[in-house]
């Protein structure tokens, strides 16, 4: 992932002024915050992540369908959890 050097800044920075964050991310599309001099957090506009996640294969699960899965793992593998439980 190409970075912009003007849209980083530093995760104190970014706790003091958040202000100037939301500047970066209407200015340029996203803000990088460093933690350690490392970029750690990406923040987009709510239409960025759209665009992002538009098209893909992947998308976010509903609560129900999560329980649903969730309880048909349980099933498939209950021997295992009732042994790893003891």
């Amino acid at each position: 992932m190409t970075v912009d050097t003007n849209t980083m800044i530093s995760i104190t920075e970014a706790n003091q002024n958040f202000s100037k964050v939301a500047r970066l991310v209407d200015e340029h599309g996203t803000a990088v915050i460093l933690k350690n001099n490392t970029p750690r957090y990406l923040v987009i506009d709510f239409s960025g992540a759209e665009k992002l996640f538009q098209g893909k294969n992947e998308r976010i699960a509903d609560t129900e369908d999560v329980l649903s899965i969730s309880e048909r793992l349980i099933q498939q593998n209950r021997e295992a959890y009732e042994v790893l439980a003891k």
